[in-house]
């Protein structure tokens, strides 16, 4: 909340969060990871909108719950070991990461209305103004902004 004294613009250092909402949570792999991984989305969301007053549409909330579950779905599939799924966001955008033991990058195929699977990545890219790929210490992470202010 700011005043305003005399046209001089004083912060008082409350109503404004400073640091974006962050959460992670790790998943064994075991049967109901994707189920629990979309769930932790969906509470971060409802998290955002109390508070940083985010206003997230329902289609922003299916398409975000979409690109955790492939993102996740990837991640399950493709690596040996647990995973990580971390989120971090504000009113405008959310960062979806996922941290795998796999040092494989993931590969995007081209369009094909034909092909059967293999539209994970293509789905992701979709959705997300940026994705990178990179490899770290304990395997690769996906990172994917998500923005919250759909056209």
């Amino acid at each position: 909340m700011t005043e305003h004294l005399g046209g001089a613009a004083i912060p008082t250092g409350f109503d404004v969060p400073v640091e974006p909402l962050r959460r992670a949570a790790h998943y064994t792999g075991a049967p109901g990871c994707i189920a629990e991984a979309r769930a932790f989305a969906a509470r971060f969301l409802q998290q955002l909108r109390t508070e940083w007053c985010a206003s997230v549409g329902d289609r922003a909330d299916g398409e975000l719950l979409l690109m955790v579950s492939e993102l996740v779905t990837n991640a399950d599939r493709h690596s040996n070991g647990p995973y990580i799924l971390e989120l971090e966001g504000t009113d405008s955008s959310v960062v979806v990461s996922v941290y795998d033991s796999s040092t494989a990058l993931p590969r995007r195929f081209p369009k094909n209305p034909e092909r059967v699977g293999r539209h994970g990545l293509e789905i992701v890219h979709a959705l997300a103004a940026e994705v990178t790929v990179e490899r770290v210490p304990v395997g690769k992470r996906v990172r994917a902004v998500f923005s919250l202010r759909r056209g």
